[in-house]
């Protein structure tokens, strides 16, 4: 009886993702969102106010404050203006909605008081300080307030100092929000513009965060050679610790740590003294000397406690790790009992950065602990509060996590019923992660590409500024021999090169016009020509589904639909790329084959074979470019076919830089399969080989001859056909 309501419980699941998975696609339609912006106190609405899709659309409000965008349920609406706080909407049906904002009350910029006689210089200050103070909060305005510092003003310059300030600041920008190789660069511009140990520290431990470790021990050990103070030489060697630490060299880290802590005692260095000792216990414990690591935990622990409560429950919760690393389970459950009390008395005074240091995720580790010794029982009070938690804070990576825990403790104590109800539940937390995370990575994209853009703005103004320094020097230098030419002579060259240079301009301005004309008509046709194949394909794929469901049982047809979901979803996430790897388009074509085999059994037999020697990697093709010729194979030549058939589908390669593409069918052929055809049928032209033709046209003319194409029957008697598509690397 229990092993049938198990399997009960396991057909539930599946049918359970089944139905996500069909409701994450028929959400995922475009659709023209409306709404409205006002203002929360007066209710009139705001005119030009930005309103874009997170890595989408983008469009601004109207006189009467209405907006109108495309977008899909799940997508992120960012509503922003200078003039109130930005706010974020997320798409949960098809409706009018109506955002009420509130002003911005943030906090004030700090302000430096500008004398007449050092504008220039206290304009820099000004920026650099505003850079500084939004340094934590938001990236891309401190970015722009150094940008705005190293802009050329009249009557200004920038000092070497000044430059290295500016880029100092950058690389603390880039390092703070997780883009070291920008960090690394910039503190090279500022080390460059005025050599500093402080600057140098910082770009040893750059080069540490963005994994190039032997070039960090380099300039550690560089360092070590030269002057430092108190506090610089702890963090030098502090910094080695945690480069070897990194690379797994557990003696050379522990001998650094060590070095550090020894110089923080002698100079009474508090905060390096509790930290180092925590250092050298995780490097302990790391190398696997359990003792060591265990007497260096317990100092840091002591000592945590003399300094605040927010560093003495961070400390207790990394000692908690170890002594689950080392199955510990009641010194880590008590430690973590501890770390919850003292979290509700800080309240909202904790500290948000480590997220291990939330009620959700100690709940749930101390959920963890109990699992491992199996008590079961005393494990589901904990993850409960874990997933309630985790649902008011809005964490659903600790809500997913501790809900699965749930149902598997259930299912093992034998509740299915509750087992079933958790795992809906972790089913549906699943789906709004898997959201959310897209929203995210899009988000992280576009940050960083407007990061990229802001870097690249900032090293062309430095750029200019040398170019400038540049210019006026040869102007000075060429003065005197500028004013014994004439002013007529200077009229005249100067107006001939003008005209030459707007010749020159008119002609190159033409000539580029033309041609990206050309090729944004060459772009808006194979978009065209793809949006007609989807539906295309769609359709006949969907003929197939019912011609199918209506021969077969329940069970065949949900195969075959779950098949046809995978091929759809294929199909989609291509469907907006010019070029996808021949590897994708393989398993695409292999996945409809399959399908068609499916329906078709007993009129033919499918082969697809690929030269081992092709490098998948390097080649790409047009997405859904060959499956119209294996629907013509198999529908215009196989289905007719008396005996059973033969599809034969060949990837080989030439040379290095062509490969040969294959579709043999022993069919009737085309002549014959052209009588087949109804008078409606002969009337219509075939959209898919049609399109097919055109993409191969328009492609060849973009890419100079990408991809070769040949048609010819197989026997004598006109019967086969053979497709041949040369396709070349570049």
């Amino acid at each position: 009886m229990k092993n049938l309501l198990f399997l009960l419980l396991i057909a539930i699941f599946c049918s359970t993702e089944s139905f996500s998975q069909v409701k994450r696609q028929s959400e995922n339609r475009p659709f023209m969102l409306k709404g409205e912006v006002i203002d929360g106190e007066t209710n009139m609405p705001i005119s030009k106010v930005n309103v874009e899709i997170l890595g989408g659309q983008y469009t601004t409000t109207n006189m009467s404050g209405r907006f109108s965008i495309s977008a899909k349920i799940g997508d992120e609406l960012v509503i922003k203006s200078d003039d109130f706080v930005t706010v974020y909407y997320t798409v949960l049906k098809d409706d009018f909605i109506t955002v009420r904002v509130e002003k911005a009350k943030g906090e004030s910029e700090p302000v430096v008081a500008k004398s007449p006689k050092s504008t220039t210089q206290a304009d820099f200050s000004v920026y650099l300080d505003s850079a500084k103070f939004f340094l934590k909060k938001d990236a891309q305005k401190s970015i722009e307030y150094v940008t705005r510092a190293l802009e050329p003003r009249r009557n200004k310059t920038i000092t070497k100092k000044e430059n290295s300030q500016a880029f100092e600041t950058l690389g603390d920008i880039n390092l703070f929000w997780n883009q070291p190789d920008l960090a690394v660069d910039n503190y090279k511009r500022s080390l460059q513009n005025l050599p500093s140990t402080d600057v140098s520290i910082k770009l040893a431990k750059a080069f540490a965060q963005n994994k190039n470790y032997q070039e960090s021990i380099s300039a550690f050990q560089n360092l070590l050679k030269g002057n430092l103070s108190a506090y610089q030489k702890v963090e030098v060697y502090e910094g080695l610790g945690d480069t070897y630490k990194a690379i797994g060299d557990g003696v050379k880290s522990v001998f650094n740590y060590q070095k550090a802590l020894d110089a923080a005692k002698e100079n009474n260095i508090s905060p390096k003294i509790t930290n180092l000792n925590s250092k050298i216990g995780e490097a302990y414990a790391q190398s696997g000397a359990l003792n060591e690591a265990e007497e260096y935990f317990d100092n840091s622990l002591k000592l945590a406690k003399r300094e605040n409560k927010q560093r003495a429950v961070s400390e207790k919760n990394k000692v908690a790790d170890f002594y689950n690393q080392n199955r510990e389970y009641e010194k880590e459950i008590q430690l973590r009992e501890e770390t919850l009390q003292e979290l509700n008395t800080m309240g909202n005074g904790a500290s948000t950065e480590d997220e291990a240091l939330t009620p959700q995720r100690q709940n749930y580790k101390i959920a963890n602990a109990f699992v491992a010794q199996e008590k079961y029982q005393q494990a589901i009070p904990y993850l409960e509060k874990s997933i309630a938690e985790a649902d008011k804070q809005e964490d659903l990576v600790v809500q997913k996590d501790a809900t699965r825990k749930l149902s598997e403790i259930y299912r093992d104590i034998g509740e299915f019923d509750k087992a079933t109800e958790s795992y809906q539940r972790y089913v549906e937390v699943v789906d709004e992660l898997y959201v959310k995370k897209e929203q995210e990575i899009s988000q992280a994209a576009r940050f960083s590409k407007e990061i990229t853009q802001k870097q690249n703005r900032i090293a062309s103004l430095e750029n200019d500024r040398k170019l400038n320094e540049s210019r006026y020097k040869l102007a000075f230098e060429n003065q005197e021999l500028i004013e014994r030419n004439s002013q007529i002579q200077k009229w005249v060259i100067g107006s001939l090169i003008v005209i030459v240079l707007l010749l020159i301009f008119a002609a190159y301005a033409q000539y580029k016009n033309v041609k990206q004309q050309k090729f944004a008509n060459n772009i808006l046709a194979l978009k065209s020509l793809r949006s007609q194949m989807n539906p295309h394909f769609i359709f006949n794929a969907l003929n197939s589904v019912n011609s199918f469901i209506s021969v077969n049982d329940e069970r065949t047809a949900n195969k075959y639909l779950t098949d046809f979901s995978l091929l759809m979803r294929s199909v989609l996430e291509n469907s907006e790329e010019d070029f996808i790897p021949l590897e994708k388009e393989i398993e695409l074509l292999e996945l409809y084959v399959k399908l068609e085999h499916f329906r078709f059994k007993d009129k033919f037999d499918y082969k697809i074979s690929v030269d081992e020697n092709i490098q998948m990697n390097e080649f790409v093709i047009p997405p859904m470019l060959l499956q119209p010729y294996v629907e013509n194979a198999v529908w215009h030549g196989l289905r007719y076919k008396e005996e059973k058939g033969l599809l034969e589908i060949n990837f080989q390669q030439i040379d290095s830089e062509t490969i040969k593409i294959s579709i043999i069918d022993d069919g009737i052929g085309r002549t014959k399969s052209g009588a087949f055809k109804t008078e409606n049928q002969k009337k219509q032209k075939s959209k898919g080989m049609g399109n097919t033709q055109k993409r191969i046209a328009i492609l060849n003319e973009m890419y100079k001859d990408k991809v070769d194409v040949k048609v010819e029957n197989v026997f004598e008697n006109n019967e086969g056909t053979r497709v041949e598509l040369i396709l070349k690397k570049d």
